[in-house]
């Protein structure tokens, strides 16, 4: 699951990058709050990518998916791009876990097979 949420993570870095460049082309935003809001938001994402597999990890990730949909309000670009990556979010998350949970059971069995050879070969 880390790998493919940290994937996910680092395209909205970019994305919120992005985004910010759009932004300060806006009447009404100075490049100051622009730029912190944009830089919190690519920190967030950097930082969550160490920290998706503890506990509320995932449900920070899913707070930035809001973030990004919502931030379409200053930019309208970022409801489709919200809610793209909020879809690449679900995936993640949904298909990291069957992952490994596939990779815990493959062990499990390579252990077991290890396990059941050694008695014999002695």
């Amino acid at each position: 699951m880390r790998t493919l949420c940290a994937s996910t993570l680092i395209g909205e870095f970019f994305v919120i990058g992005f985004a910010g460049l759009v932004a300060m082309k806006l009447d009404g935003m100075s490049m100051g709050t622009v730029w912190a809001v944009c830089g919190a938001g690519m920190l967030v994402s950097l930082l969550l990518c160490g920290v998706i597999t503890r506990p509320g990890g995932v449900q920070l990730g899913w707070a930035l998916q809001i973030a990004l949909v919502l931030s379409g309000f200053f930019v309208p670009m970022m409801y489709i791009l919200g809610i793209a990556f909020g879809a690449l979010w679900w995936a993640s998350v949904h298909y990291g876990r069957k992952i490994d949970e596939a990779k815990a059971r493959w062990a499990a069995q390579a252990e077991a097979q290890e396990s059941a050879q050694a008695p014999a070969q002695g």
